[in-house]
């Protein structure tokens, strides 16, 4: 059996873990700090950002994976899935602050909405 959506997901996750890292090291380039954070604000941002999703993702991934064995080809799980990607991307560059400060706010909401639905969703789906 196949799961498209996780798949889908996964790869998702993956571009968003590589491009967070990408922006971990562009701060580092800038910032002259090969080590640690060197206390610099524009740097310890991002390498929040990608702790953060590296925290929450995983988690998501999981529950995605779960409830399409439960559900295949479920429109729903696909759009979540989507949303919560939108979310991460949303979170990162509103770490950063600025013009996208609001993406850090939305990003979180996105991410605590996405675990609480699918954590219902899976506990319905469990005792059905």
């Amino acid at each position: 059996m196949t799961l498209p959506i996780t798949l889908s997901a996964v790869a998702a996750a993956a571009l968003i873990n590589i491009w967070l890292s990408i922006r971990c090291g562009q701060a580092r380039t800038s910032e002259k700090v090969s080590v640690g954070d060197g206390g610099s604000d524009k740097l310890i941002r991002r390498m929040r950002a990608h702790a953060n999703f590296t925290e929450n993702a995983p988690l998501v991934l999981v529950m995605i994976a779960a409830l399409e064995f439960a559900h295949p080809a479920s429109n729903a799980l696909a759009a979540v899935a989507g949303v919560f990607m939108l979310g991460r991307v949303a979170h990162g560059l509103g770490m950063d602050g600025g013009a996208f400060a609001k993406g850090r706010m939305v990003g979180t909401l996105v991410t605590l909405l996405t675990q609480l639905g699918l954590a219902i969703w899976a506990i319905m789906s469990a005792m059905a």
